[in-house]
């Protein structure tokens, strides 16, 4: 795949159009509807499919993986109310695009993929995007325990449960948005660490991820 950074009126335009589409469909957070605004998502892409990279949907990116679809990654960006300057763990790098969607909030991110390929890719892919993140190659399932705690944690996979070495890894206060449920359909889950032991647990809609792999998962 030849990566060749070329962002012109057109995608531009179509961005445009991307952010009325998920305004439409309810994202109403304008801090996130202006970072998936200046995202170019069709660098994530083939040259062959950049016809598809503002269209409202997920895409093969390989490795049975998929590049998240912009309302998924609007809807789960929004649950974690981002601050400037908040350290943000990210479960499943992918392609990269929910990271720099997330850099676009101002967070310093740090983001594990346990999938050799697209760790590789990504290592190259988005620092030449001008993406600067904490890239990390292992089983994203138990966290990076040592870089915790967090201020927010994000998991872009459908996990069977929340792993309870997530949990320990949040700041108090902090929050944890992870898709749960079997492998077809997941509920998001917010998680609210109130205090060392106490934690709040917010059920809201259902999405369809791909699995959760490792050692606190399937």
């Amino acid at each position: 795949m030849a990566y060749k950074f070329v962002d012109n009126y057109r995608e531009k335009g179509a961005r445009k159009q991307l952010v009325e589409i998920l305004r439409e469909r309810g994202i109403s957070d304008a801090k996130v509807l202006r970072a998936i605004g200046k995202v170019p998502r069709h660098f994530f892409f083939d040259e062959t499919f950049w016809n598809q990279a503002y269209k409202d949907i997920a895409f093969p990116i390989g490795d049975g993986q998929t590049i998240s679809q912009p309302y998924t990654v609007a809807y789960q960006t929004e649950l974690l109310h981002i601050q400037k300057g908040d350290k943000v763990l990210e479960i499943g790098t992918g392609s990269g695009y929910q990271t720099c969607v997330l850099m676009e909030l101002g967070a310093n991110v740090y983001t594990i993929e346990r999938q050799e390929n697209l760790y590789a890719r990504t290592i190259k892919v988005l620092p030449g995007m001008g993406y600067n993140a904490n890239f990390f190659l292992g089983d994203g399932s138990k966290g990076i325990e040592a870089h915790a705690p967090y201020a927010k944690i994000i998991v872009t996979a459908g996990a069977p449960f929340v792993p309870e070495i997530l949990l320990k890894q949040l700041k108090i206060g902090g929050i944890l948005v992870i898709p749960v449920g079997d492998e077809k359909s997941q509920k998001m889950i917010t998680v609210i660490r109130v205090s060392e032991n106490e934690y709040d647990r917010i059920e809201l809609d259902t999405f369809r991820f791909v699995p959760l792999v490792g050692d606190q998962a399937w």
